[in-house]
């Protein structure tokens, strides 16, 4: 397999130096050390007194809004430095999917991140365990009213469903069950925790995936990261992700599996999953999502990006449209995302000075060469080569022309 192939599925984009200087596999999965939060100030809607004028209340929603701006411009910074260690984070993001629309707080959003880097990349068992405890999740999805007296089973089920086990792996009985043994946690958005109230959490027998005995939110945890199940559901949702866009075959999800271990650990599947012998041949196969395409582009012309340029291709952090996340594939292949990827490689291009320098001392007759260089775009094919052709004479529109191109949006 080439270099260029796994950096490009486990960073947002490499640059052309970064792919002649790649060390081996473990040096690129290592995790990275928490960075330093954003100063976020508190939740202006969590300080709010219960007597609240509407106009107190209209200040605080404003200010929280400002808030989650600062948040995503902070996420996008780290997540053009931050290789693969924040790529992960951005598969997480997707995974157990949370949107600030309903959250409504930057803090706790980061909070939750947080998880992600400090739990994500290795055994998840703890991992689900903190997820159970995460204040923005248990907004997300209705779980500070799951009590006793009237059990919600809209965590428990996605909880199943999406997060680790499958679909057709669980019955009714066991989101009721599920939902059961999750009552009683509430957020307190001022201090930006959430913590049991054991008056309004059940306590009697229950049969839960095939075990009885009484649960609570971290034995419930505990079954579902020992299903035979979970294994597999999360090869997939990698292998969907950073490989091919569609499920792995039996084989190779085997192999996944084996990797991941009794330990359950992450960053050892993901290793299977690029060095798998099945990897090599999902090169050009996995359409870019626009956070990918846009901070791939970023890096590699070295231009800054925000939030403004991410919203007319469909894909704003923090925003994911459901629970189930962002689409894969071919939804990001439409007409009018092809047409968005064109207008903002046009504005990228114009704030790229270096690149198209880049491109001008490379020569007429080098620069297709150079802009696959710059790029990391493995080759141009023939009908890609005839449409760039007419534009080497003008190494900006070339530019723009090149991160439009089917090679740079499938990878």
């Amino acid at each position: 397999m080439t270099v260029s192939h796994v950096l490009r599925r486990l960073t947002f984009g490499p640059t052309a130096s970064e792919v002649d200087d790649a060390g081996p596999v473990d040096a690129l999965l290592k995790p990275a050390a928490l960075p330093a939060p954003p100063d976020l100030g508190p939740d202006p809607i969590g300080a709010l007194p219960k007597d609240a004028s509407r106009d107190q209340k209209i200040k605080a929603r404003q200010a929280a809004q400002d808030q989650v701006a600062t948040l995503t411009k902070w996420w996008l910074g780290r997540m053009t430095t931050g290789g693969a260690a924040e790529k992960l984070v951005f598969f997480w993001h997707g995974h157990w999917a949370t949107s600030v629309q309903k959250v409504k707080s930057a803090q706790l959003m980061l909070r939750q991140q947080e998880t992600f880097r400090r739990y994500g990349h290795g055994d998840t068992g703890p991992f689900v365990r903190a997820m159970l405890r995460d204040p923005a999740l248990i907004l997300w999805l209705d779980g500070q009213r799951n009590t006793a007296k009237a059990p919600n089973e809209n965590l428990a089920r996605e909880l199943m469903e999406l997060f680790t086990l499958g679909v057709g792996q669980y019955t009714e009985d066991d989101v009721k069950a599920g939902a059961r043994a999750l009552t009683g946690w509430q957020v307190d958005r001022a201090a930006g925790t959430a913590k049991l109230l054991p008056k309004r959490h059940v306590e009697t027998p229950e049969t839960l995936l095939g075990q009885t005995g009484t649960f609570d939110t971290d034995s419930y945890a505990d079954l579902l990261v020992r299903h035979p199940a979970h294994a597999p559901y999360l090869a997939t949702r990698l292998w969907v992700r950073y490989g091919s866009g569609t499920a792995p075959s039996a084989a190779t999800t085997q192999r996944l599996v084996a990797a991941f271990g009794p330990g359950r650990d992450v960053t050892a599947m993901l290793r299977a999953l690029v060095t798998d012998p099945e990897f090599e041949a999902t090169n050009g196969q996995l359409v870019k999502q626009p956070v990918e395409w846009l901070l791939g582009a970023a890096r590699q012309l070295g231009v800054e990006v925000n939030a403004q340029l991410l919203r007319p291709l469909g894909q704003v952090p923090f925003r994911p449209p459901s629970v189930g996340g962002w689409p894969v594939g071919a939804a990001w292949l439409t007409t009018s995302s092809t047409q968005a990827r064109i207008k903002t490689g046009l504005t990228l291009a114009a704030r790229a000075d270096a690149a198209v320098q880049t491109l001008t001392e490379a020569g007429k007759a080098d620069r297709l060469d150079a802009l696959a260089r710059l790029l990391v775009v493995d080759r141009w094919t023939d009908r890609t080569a005839a449409v760039l052709t007419p534009a080497v004479q003008q190494p900006q529109r070339l530019l723009a022309l090149g991160l439009a191109t089917p090679e740079y949006a499938v990878h």
